[in-house]
């Protein structure tokens, strides 16, 4: 396994079984397991699974365990409420652990609902992190508020199978210097299909880059206001990006991924190519197919 180092190492959570992947479970876990014996293993995360399917997975792995342990991060989409049951069923199934949970915000829970519905999950649950995704509507100041000086996280949404799931760069770089500003840990899900700012050409949707965040992060944390993070988020050049990243002091990179560690991707392919490109793994690591590791 090559060394990614403090950047990387942990970055890409493998979300294969969402769109567009849309991999199928029988394909998505033993790739999983593939990616975690390849020489970029140190660059993928947890594998992120829906809640709704954990059945599926008990059946799969009943009639193919695996050698070693599946560590998910767990979504909710049900918001709160579904989580003590869906712990349960995590729990019965033979060589699966939970790390995290990414919870949704249903339209009618209040913030104070929220937490307090928080509360009670991290008292049942020590050691899983628990991410709140935050909705894109009138609660998302007070949760965010909330959410400082707590040990939960947020969970922002960078995009979508639609164009309107996509946040603008003004609307992510204000989220970004929210969360920095109050110390709270994010990650982000969708749309990073790439490492650099860019137009998908079959879609034509305004795409977000992983690195573009992590190095968002790292200014907000040096001090940029909303315009100078909504200039980096636009940054189109993966060659400006990779210097700025690569000339932050070890401290600096530390402290960013403390803040971002990870984000979600439906390809580990896909982003594995692109760093290749940038000169920002060695190149003694292998690309891959999408699949190839099933």
């Amino acid at each position: 396994m090559t060394d990614f180092g403090p950047l990387l190492t942990g970055l890409c959570d493998d979300a294969a079984l969402f769109p567009p992947g849309n991999a199928p479970l029988d394909v998505a876990v033993p790739a999983h397991a593939g990616h975690a014996a390849s020489d970029h293993a140190s660059l993928v995360g947890t594998f992120v699974f829906p809640a709704g399917r954990l059945g599926e997975l008990a059946e799969l792995l009943g009639a193919r365990p695996l050698s070693g342990e599946l560590a998910l991060s767990l979504t909710v989409p049900a918001g709160t409420s579904a989580v003590p049951a869906a712990l349960e069923q995590a729990a019965a199934i033979s060589g699966v652990s939970v790390a995290a949970l990414e919870i949704a915000v249903t339209a009618e829970q209040s913030v104070d609902d929220l937490f307090a519905a928080l509360d009670e999950i991290a008292a049942g649950a020590p050691g899983v992190d628990l991410f709140v995704e935050v909705p894109r509507d009138e609660r998302r100041p007070g949760i965010l508020a909330r959410l400082a000086g707590t040990s939960y996280a947020a969970k922002f949404r960078t995009g979508g199978v639609v164009a309107e799931a996509y946040p603008d760069e003004t609307e992510l770089a204000d989220a970004i210097h929210t969360v920095v500003a109050g110390a709270v840990k994010f990650k982000a899900t969708a749309g990073l299909h790439h490492a650099v700012r860019n137009t998908d050409p079959a879609t034509g949707f305004e795409q977000h880059g992983f690195l573009n965040v992590l190095a968002a992060v790292a200014a907000a944390q040096g001090g940029a206001d909303r315009a100078e993070l909504t200039a980096v988020l636009a940054e189109r050049d993966g060659a400006v990006l990779a210097d700025r990243l690569g000339s932050l002091p070890a401290e600096r990179i530390t402290e960013a991924r403390n803040l971002f560690p990870s984000f979600g991707t439906c390809s580990i392919a896909d982003p594995l190519t692109d760093l290749l490109d940038l000169g920002l793994v060695p190149s003694s690591v292998s690309p891959i197919t999408e699949g190839s590791l099933a």
